[in-house]
């Protein structure tokens, strides 16, 4: 199974945001990718169980992460 995370920051909280289409209640935040990275590596497999049933074998994820920059 391939599920598709996308991260956004949220400047105002200072933390990265993350949600998926494809895993019903996906929702986590962090200061930085790699702690949200972390995170995911448990939700995903956790929300897979919840939403699909036990014993739904291993599968992976991508995570998209998107911030806005400005520049002059």
């Amino acid at each position: 199974m391939q599920f598709h995370v996308h991260a956004i920051w949220d400047d105002e909280a200072k933390v990265w945001v993350a949600e998926s289409n494809d895993l019903p209640g996906l929702v986590a935040e962090a200061d930085t990718v790699e702690a949200l990275l972390e995170k995911l590596k448990v939700l995903v497999p956790e929300l897979v169980e919840l939403n699909l049933g036990p014993g739904r074998g291993k599968g992976t994820f991508t995570l998209m992460a998107e911030r806005e920059l400005a520049y002059s």
